[in-house]
């Protein structure tokens, strides 16, 4: 598992697709992401331009990946945290929500993207549908293994509503425990929890 927070410099002995996204990440952390070409990108990874362009399809689809890969590594570490929650789904999406939070502040990805220039943004914005779309699926997974007899139309709203608060709260912040009580609420509102 890559780390969330540690260097990302393309390393030998990776295949093609990582040493990409640990180029595109280095970029991303130098602030020069705006600036820099495919071929660029292509280069520091050591790989053809052609490669780039076939693994990921573009710019864009290439720091997807790099955002969706950090943010899932989260998830991996949320996960394991969540175990330890029981059956209160509403009280395991608050501090899935803190703690997604907390790293859209204190991890250089997440808070480059957040903070960076108009290319980096879109990712979390106007076209964020990969991310939302993998984060959706986690959310909705962690959902049914804590509440199996809730309706899966209700999960996958609960996890549509979860990710689109997540999203707001990172590019307006807030205090992220105050965040994932509000988002708490909404949960417990939507989701029957016994008590």
């Amino acid at each position: 598992m890559a780390s969330v927070s540690g260097d990302r410099r393309p390393r030998e002995g990776t295949g093609a697709r990582e040493r990409l996204m640990d180029a595109a990440y280095a970029e991303v952390l130098a602030g020069e992401w705006g600036d820099r070409r495919m071929a660029d990108i292509a280069a520091a990874a050591q790989v053809s331009r052609q490669t780039l362009y076939n693994v990921f399809g573009s710019k864009e689809g290439l720091l997807q990946a790099v955002v969706v890969r950090e943010v899932s590594a989260l998830l991996d570490t949320v996960v394991g945290v969540l175990e330890s929650d029981g059956r209160d789904p509403a009280h395991a999406v608050s501090r899935t929500t803190r703690m997604v939070l907390l790293a859209a502040r204190d991890n250089p990805l997440l808070r480059a993207v957040v903070t960076g220039d108009d290319e980096l943004l879109p990712v979390l914005t106007t076209r964020s549908a990969p991310l939302l779309d993998a984060l959706g699926e986690r959310i909705v997974w962690t959902l049914r293994e804590h509440c199996p007899e809730a309706d899966p139309a209700v999960t996958e709203a609960v996890a549509d509503v979860t990710l689109r608060l997540i999203v707001s709260y990172s590019l307006q912040p807030v205090d992220p425990d105050r965040a994932a009580h509000r988002v708490e609420m909404v949960v417990h509102g939507m989701l029957p929890v016994d008590r």
